[in-house]
């Protein structure tokens, strides 16, 4: 009798830690109780997290379509040349360029110097008004349509220094420099007013090109290089004005005319209205 109630007893018991074994486990197993609650987590969040382990890894290449729009139409000149907020520098990119960039909107300074660049057309400054400087030396430049920077009201900085222009278009009214030197000009190719109203112009460089003549020079111009041309007079317009023997030009400090045929000293009357001699071949 004793032997039968210890034998009943033992497998009372032992039913008793299979359940609480079966219990404790099926805590840990996902759907194995009716409950949504599992050791604090809900079902849902579980399923979130495997949901996340099937994402591709970070590293992992994204070929996802990019969305257009934005600034995507800026990256193909950003790409090849440096972006700083207002400037662009593509100066000696690789591959060389051989036409003028699309500039992203609000470019205000532009340097595209030693590339190939040969032509300037209409439009390629047509859709960036905010420009105020331009240096493109260096190039192969030998066109540049009439109207290339007819809207460019703002700029004050024009550099096409070391190209092949063999004429000049016409120019911003309000630039303050302007160089062309170590070009092909010819005198023909310098229309006569293309100057004329340029009221800030400052500094003027037509040094090493082929001009004979000089250009008019607006009043405001402090500094001019003419030297390396084939000048071979000037008379009393050239500076002066043979109609007003009161008229001074005190803002004009330098002129270069070294290295052309004009020998200065046969035009004594010319430079009266100046306070300072041109620099060049006096006998």
């Amino acid at each position: 009798m004793k032997a039968h109630l210890f034998t009943c007893t033992l497998v009372l018991w032992l039913m008793a830690a299979s359940a609480r074994s079966f219990d404790q486990d099926s805590q840990l197993i996902p759907g194995s109780l009716p409950g949504r609650e599992l050791n604090g987590y809900s079902i849902d969040y579980l399923k979130s997290r495997r949901a996340r382990r099937a994402l591709p890894l970070a590293d992992e290449p994204d070929e996802s379509p990019v969305s257009e729009g934005g600034d995507a139409a800026d990256l193909p000149t950003c790409l090849l040349c440096v972006c700083l907020t207002g400037s662009v520098y593509c100066e000696e990119v690789s591959p060389e360029i051989d036409t003028v960039p699309t500039l992203p909107k609000e470019t205000a300074y532009l340097y595209a110097r030693f590339n190939k660049i040969s032509k300037i057309s209409n439009k390629d400054f047509a859709d960036t008004v905010t420009l105020r400087r331009i240096d493109l030396t260096g190039n192969l430049i030998s066109e540049i349509d009439d109207g290339a920077f007819s809207k460019l009201s703002l700029l004050e900085e024009l550099t096409l220094a070391e190209n092949r222009l063999v004429k000049l278009p016409m120019l911003p009214a309000k630039l303050t420099l302007f160089n062309a030197n170590n070009n092909l000009l010819k005198t023909k190719g310098v229309k006569a007013n293309v100057f004329k109203k340029m009221a800030k112009l400052v500094t003027l460089y037509l040094a090493d090109n082929e001009l004979e003549a000089v250009p008019h020079i607006p009043d405001s111009v402090r500094t001019l290089h003419l030297q390396n041309n084939n000048i071979t007079d000037v008379n009393i317009n050239t500076f002066c004005r043979s109609n007003d023997t009161y008229y001074l030009r005190p803002s004009l400090n330098e002129v270069r005319m070294d290295g052309n045929p004009v020998i200065l000293s046969k035009y004594p009357d010319s430079f009266t209205c100046m306070k300072i001699l041109p620099i060049g071949r006096y006998r």
